[in-house]
């Protein structure tokens, strides 16, 4: 009870109807493009783990003791009245 011949066209011939040549086309280079970088990122975690000198590169958000940036704070002078 497989699909035929003639029902894979079909089916391809109503997937190409209804998304278009071109926009299957760029899906499939966009598909490519993920499993490229998938694969790239694969081989620099490899080559992280050979060499322990390269240490992974990590984004820190600001300390909690950190202002603001732009915001400055006023030293109290002897003439401030509080």
């Amino acid at each position: 009870m497989g699909l035929s011949v003639w029902q894979l066209l079909i089916i391809a011939a109503v997937i190409l109807v209804l998304f278009g040549r071109g926009k299957i086309s760029e899906m499939m280079g966009d598909f490519g493009k993920g499993v490229k970088s998938f694969k790239q990122g694969m081989a620099e975690d490899e080559k992280a783990a050979d060499n322990p000198r390269i240490e992974s590169q990590r984004i820190e958000g600001p300390s909690h003791d950190a202002k603001p940036a732009g915001e400055t704070v006023r030293e109290p002078t002897s003439t401030d009245k509080s």
